[in-house]
């Protein structure tokens, strides 16, 4: 990749001001593929002063210029998917079928979402006599993780380009690729130099920079809770707009009048997705205690039908995890399970028995869990699913409740139950039985999950600041 060690900085790709660089690993195999330079201080105050030159004209767009860059991003990521999703393969190791229709697919519909909720979308409107105008919250910080490269960098780019806000990223350095050719295709649409920026580097070095400095008038951060926590102390002094999407332990309810077979099957589809390495996946499973044994056998059966292997397989379910420090995590995590004296009915330590390099875990069930098992408390971050029995439904709902996260949660059951439920859930999206994705729905947590939504129209919300004119509409 030509820019791969190169900084996109005032719509040049430029020279990094430090010699530091960084192995990209190839999950799948544990070799390097790729280097990319990590940026310093300097690199990331030169992007930053980049984007504030670029600020006002930016901001002083009309909507339909915004627009037309838009949907020429949205063209090119089209053209330019399966290339887009063969990077995010290689460097995160998704299996390359869903790295593409997935991985890749979903920053581009975050696009299209976003140009769809822009088209209606009232900068300026009147309120009585008071004139009410959504402008631009000025130059952000994006700071995303690894799991979903695009998803979460077209969740904080588009409707931070849709209001008029200009931007400085820090992907992460573990899947930083993807970035480098999200950023050229903004470079070939014709976004304005400075509007957008991209600097490499890891978070206690660019990212704090991008967090603290006080040129930055908003940051937008995905990824662990401790690290959302050290993001946000060092964006209090200068009271910056702080936007986090942050962990999560999100319960899957069933309930007696779902199908439990089916629900249970499908839950732990859910969790296995991506390798477990998704912020929301339904990772306490909830179902009636009469019913565990039932809900062990179904477990059981879908667990061990889910095919781990390489990317590149067309047979392949599920990937590897991404690094070798995610795995000795989920290892360390699996053993803890074993050790407290949670059930173990599938899966379990070490790499699946076909798979001798590459970080593989095994899809794994523990049945017969309690709340307060470090499995059931602690973000994992890979296919691993806890079951969990209750007896009332009241008790469901406290269980699903008691964690300090609140990003999402699933309930499947009837239909009038189930959205009865739904509405006790403490948790910023529920999924109800099998209801399909939902872009435009607000994502975003409750409690140490985070603040702030995003996807759709929420996301514009999420870059505007509100001024209103008193006295505008006096004749």
């Amino acid at each position: 990749m030509d820019n791969a060690r190169k900084f996109f900085i005032d719509g040049a790709w430029v020279e990094p001001l430090g010699t530091a660089t960084l192995d990209v690993i190839d999950p799948a195999t544990e070799q390097a593929f790729e280097t990319i330079a990590l940026g310093t201080v300097a690199d990331a105050e030169r992007a930053i002063a980049a984007a504030r030159a670029a600020f006002s004209a930016w901001a002083a767009t009309a909507k339909a210029d915004r627009l037309a860059v838009m949907k020429r991003i949205a063209t090119l990521l089209e053209a330019r998917n399966d290339e887009m999703g063969d990077v995010i393969s290689r460097e995160m190791g998704a299996p390359l079928a869903m790295a593409r229709s997935d991985q890749a697919g979903i920053g581009l519909y975050h696009f299209q979402e976003t140009i769809r909720a822009m088209e209606s979308f009232a900068f300026d409107y009147m309120q009585g006599t008071t004139r009410i105008l959504h402008e631009p919250v000025g130059v952000v910080g994006m700071i995303t993780p690894w799991n979903w490269p695009m998803n979460q960098i077209a969740a904080k780019v588009a409707p931070a380009l849709a209001t008029g806000c200009t931007m400085v990223l820090k992907p992460s350095e573990i899947a930083p690729l993807s970035a480098v050719l999200f950023a050229e295709i903004l470079e070939e649409a014709g976004v304005p130099k400075g509007v957008f920026n991209l600097v490499q580097g890891d978070g206690p070095t660019v990212g704090a920079v991008l967090a603290a400095h006080p040129d930055i008038d908003m940051v937008s951060f995905t990824g662990s809770t401790r690290a959302g926590i050290a993001v946000a102390q060092a964006a209090a002094p200068t009271v910056k707009r702080v936007h986090q999407e942050l962990g999560g332990k999100s319960p899957y309810i069933v309930l007696r009048s779902a199908d439990l077979a089916d629900a249970v099957s499908l839950g732990v589809s859910k969790i296995m997705d991506n390798s477990g390495q998704s912020c929301n996946a339904p990772t306490r499973m909830l179902v009636p205690a009469e019913q565990m044994e039932d809900a062990i056998v179904a477990a059981r059966a879908a667990a061990d039908a889910i095919r781990v292997g390489p990317p590149a397989d067309p047979e392949t379910q599920i990937g590897p995890l991404v690094s070798q420090a995610q795995f000795d995590k989920v290892q360390g995590l699996i053993r803890k399970g074993i050790e407290e004296g949670a059930e173990l009915v599938a899966g379990g330590p070490g790499r699946p028995p076909h798979l001798n390099a590459g970080y593989y875990v095994r899809p794994t069930v523990f049945a017969r869990v309690t709340n307060d098992m470090t499995i059931a408390r602690e973000e994992i971050f890979g296919p691993v699913l806890s079951i969990l029995g209750y007896e009332t439904v009241e008790q469901a709902i406290e269980i699903a409740n008691d964690t300090p996260y609140g990003l999402a949660a699933y309930v499947q059951g009837a239909p009038a139950e189930a959205k009865a439920v739904a509405r006790q859930l403490r948790a910023g999206t529920i999924r109800l039985n099998r209801s399909a994705w939902d872009g435009a729905a607000p994502f975003g947590g409750y409690k140490q999950s985070g603040n702030g939504r995003e996807y759709g129209k929420f996301g514009l919300h999420e870059f505007t600041e509100i001024k209103g004119i008193v006295g505008d509409g006096d004749a």
